[in-house]
């Protein structure tokens, strides 16, 4: 295996194992607060990344595309949480805060790894290994909440956007559900979703961290 695969899969593993175990955590935890215990009872609501990791799509997909396209692109997933949203108190205003869970946990997470580097940084730590995994932190958890953010189902961008919709648009999106992982992959090959969703909006979750750290900084310097 190339040395740059290894070093690289080393600063991104911790990363995303977080990102994607907190992430998914989030969405079960909500769903509980709101009344559906189902992923509770599942043992999903756990910082355990072994109960969210999916072997094809947690691990090999990545790989293989990273491999494919010289680490120019790299997609994967962790095995959803079961909510049935259904046994929420208030279906339609709970699934969009279980769905919103997700994406903030990330957004949470991003604030704490740049934290980190902020605090390597402060503490004169001479180890590059740590401060890229700082910067990996950072980038990972803003492409996954970007990503998810995505408005088409079963996304939970999807999941929010069905609830802001009349009932009978939310309806006809929902239909969307099966074949909705294949639409958001074909615009993700043809590059809509980088160009078009994943940059402005990663820029605007990166300007609420660094409108978050600022008071930080503002007290450090």
């Amino acid at each position: 295996m190339d040395a740059s695969l290894i070093q690289t899969f080393a600063v991104y593993a911790l990363p995303v194992l977080f990102a994607i175990t907190l992430h998914e955590a989030a969405h079960g935890y909500v769903a509980k607060h709101f009344g559906d215990n189902t992923a509770y009872i599942l043992g999903r609501v756990s910082l355990n990344p072994v109960r969210h990791i999916d072997p094809i799509g947690t691990i090999a997909v990545p790989l293989l595309l990273y491999l494919v396209t010289s680490g120019q692109f790299v997609f994967g997933y962790a095995k959803p949480v079961p909510v049935a949203f259904g046994r929420l108190r208030n279906p339609r205003w709970h699934s969009m805060w279980v769905a919103l869970a997700g994406p903030g946990a990330n957004l949470v997470q991003a604030f704490a790894w740049a934290l980190i580097a902020l605090g390597l940084v402060l503490a004169q730590v001479d180890e590059p290994f740590f401060a890229q995994m700082a910067r990996a932190g950072v980038l990972v958890n803003l492409v996954v909440a970007a990503f998810n953010l995505f408005p088409i189902p079963p996304l939970d961008g999807g999941r929010v956007l069905s609830a802001l919709l009349p009932q009978r648009m939310a309806y006809a999106l929902s239909k969307i559900e099966p074949y909705g992982i294949f639409v958001v992959l074909a615009l993700v090959a043809a590059g809509v979703i980088t160009r078009v969703w994943m940059q402005p909006v990663m820029s605007l979750l990166g300007s609420l961290v660094q409108l978050l750290l600022a008071p930080i900084l503002a007290l450090v310097q």
